[in-house]
């Protein structure tokens, strides 16, 4: 296995409202990230894929790979994603992270976020393929973006926001899903392109 984890330190802790969030803002050094983004951008199999949302048909605004065990499929938005076989990076990625916060992961939703205009818009990783308290861990490559989380219920509690920077890891656990949406909006400012990789536990329904 190629090992790329250099820090191990413990994470970061956010005493949110029905929510548990680990966040390590470095996981991995510079240069390593960067030889990881340049392999991942140049090798995967990018698509842009459509999704339904109040009866349109929209193009996401990003591009992705569905990466997993060949009985991992996944459905959102209207969507049905079946997964690329894994690769050896994806697979090392995937057993170090699975190291550092303790659980196992049968599939990722890879992400390429091109410029400031590509975006993911508010939403839950809630379907139920993903059962009832998923564990999502987000390793991001590349330019730094905001992260933003809103309670679904209780707007007396203002929006978490979070600087996702290269090599950092965000794990989301408990019934963070269950009652809190998140977002990576867009922006006006020049940004470079960054890889999100989201590490998750898929059922078999």
């Amino acid at each position: 296995m190629n090992t790329f984890i250099a820090i191990s330190t413990p994470p970061q802790t956010h005493n949110l409202p029905d929510a548990r969030l680990l966040f390590w803002p470095e996981i991995a050094p510079e240069a390593t990230c960067h030889q990881l983004y340049s392999e991942l951008r140049s090798t995967l199999p990018w698509q842009q894929d459509h999704i339904t949302l109040y009866g349109k048909t929209l193009a996401i605004p990003r591009l992705q790979v569905w990466m997993g065990d060949s009985d991992a499929n996944y459905q959102y938005s209207g969507l049905t994603l079946s997964p690329h076989p894994w690769n050896p990076t994806i697979i090392s990625i995937k057993q170090q992270i699975e190291a550092i916060c303790g659980h196992r992961f049968n599939s990722v939703l890879i992400n390429l976020y091109r410029d400031g205009q590509d975006s993911n818009g508010w939403h839950s990783d809630d379907e139920p393929e993903l059962g009832e308290n998923p564990v999502i861990a987000s390793f991001s490559l590349g330019a730094t973006r905001r992260f933003r989380l809103r309670h679904k219920y209780r707007k007396d509690l203002t929006p978490y926001t979070c600087d996702l920077i290269s090599g950092s890891l965000l794990v989301m656990a408990g019934s963070t899903q269950k009652y809190w949406q998140h977002c990576l909006t867009k922006t006006a400012r020049p940004v470079e392109p960054r890889i999100n990789l989201t590490f998750r536990q898929t059922l078999t329904l």
